[in-house]
């Protein structure tokens, strides 16, 4: 179904990138879909960068005059983030660099913004998960170029529990025969993408969304291992393992304060802040935790929190099949734009 709107799409090539930890993405490509029309003063511009494995087209449902991101009053750009298979990843590019960070991701990003499409100002930073980590690095890390930053189930800074799930993920894959080291890998570990399908369906997902069975009765699987085996095991088995590794090792180092301006102090590149910042946390998100989003909230000079009352846990914040999330977050989302 084609578009009411404009959507326009490319690859802005952005040379040998050195990246903040160490190493070079050879040859960097930075691929992105753009919503909507960029007005006279480029400055009706929304940012959504990418989540955990998504690409722009798994963002594109969010998108739409009666969606959350209207693209008849915006222009919206989905940058796909290193890692995902459609920028610079692993899979598609030699030597790889073990680490790299969402700065590193939200630099590039800029440089599509302001070196390809001359954007003067962004009028907000819109990011879910790992998307919602690079929203709030762009407000860090541009703090005079970013008017809003929408943080929907994310953080500033990757917690220790967070990392501690991670090194699980990453744990599982380098356990692979496949694995060769460093993340690369000599065959698609079958056995091993299995196995971590199953470990994220644990996480991604609240305690409370499985004791109601909504597997069954919102989604309609007839059982839970048919809904382990589709909606976990084959979608985490379409994705290369190299991939999978980068942007779990991305996620794991995300942190607003890295650097020589802050330093690692979390408290004070929060307070740099300049956006208006709306944090929106599910209630039941195991990753990214309410209380870590309300210690952030004290450090931020125009901040507000709207928590999202769900049992769908993280993925409240990707509601595209959960209605009242949707109409939750759409409702926010509108009047922080509009404000």
């Amino acid at each position: 179904m084609t578009a009411a709107w404009p959507v326009t799409d490319g690859v802005f090539s952005l040379g040998d990138l050195d990246v903040e930890l160490g190493g070079t993405i050879q040859d960097a490509q930075l691929t992105w879909q753009a919503h909507g029309t960029l007005n006279e003063a480029r400055d009706n511009v929304i940012v959504y960068p990418c989540s955990y494995t998504a690409t722009h087209d798994d963002l594109a449902w969010l998108i739409g005059p009666d969606g959350v991101l209207d693209p008849t009053e915006w222009f919206i750009i989905v940058p796909d983030m290193f890692s995902n298979g459609f920028s610079s990843s692993p899979s598609n590019t030699d030597d790889y660099p073990a680490a790299v960070t969402m700065a590193d991701n939200v630099r590039a990003q800029y440089r599509l913004l302001t070196e390809f499409f001359d954007v003067t100002r962004v009028a907000a930073s819109y990011g879910f998960s790992m998307g919602a980590g690079q929203a709030y690095h762009w407000a860090a890390l541009f703090p005079e170029f970013v008017e809003r930053a929408i943080v929907v189930c994310g953080s500033s800074r990757t917690s220790i529990h967070n990392r501690v799930f991670l090194s699980g993920l990453l744990r599982i894959l380098e356990a692979a025969p496949e694995h060769l080291g460093g993340g690369r890998f000599s065959a698609e570990p079958v056995a091993a993408l299995k196995a971590f399908g199953h470990v994220y369906a644990g996480w991604g997902l609240s305690q409370d969304f499985y004791r109601e069975r909504l597997f069954e009765t919102a989604l309609g699987a007839p059982d839970l291992e048919t809904f382990l085996r589709t909606d976990w095991e084959e979608a985490f088995g379409e994705n290369h393992a190299a991939n999978l590794y980068a942007a779990a090792v991305t996620w794991q180092e995300a942190d607003i304060s890295r650097g020589a301006v802050y330093e690692g102090d979390l408290a004070a590149a929060l307070a740099g802040i300049q956006a208006r910042v709306l944090l929106m946390p599910s209630e039941t998100d195991l990753y990214f935790r309410v209380a870590d989003n309300e210690a952030e909230l004290e450090h931020l000079r125009h901040g507000k929190l709207a928590v999202i009352q769900s049992i769908w846990g993280h993925r409240a914040g990707s509601p595209a099949d959960i209605p009242d999330d949707l109409e939750f977050m759409t409702r926010h989302v509108r009047e922080w734009l509009a404000s």
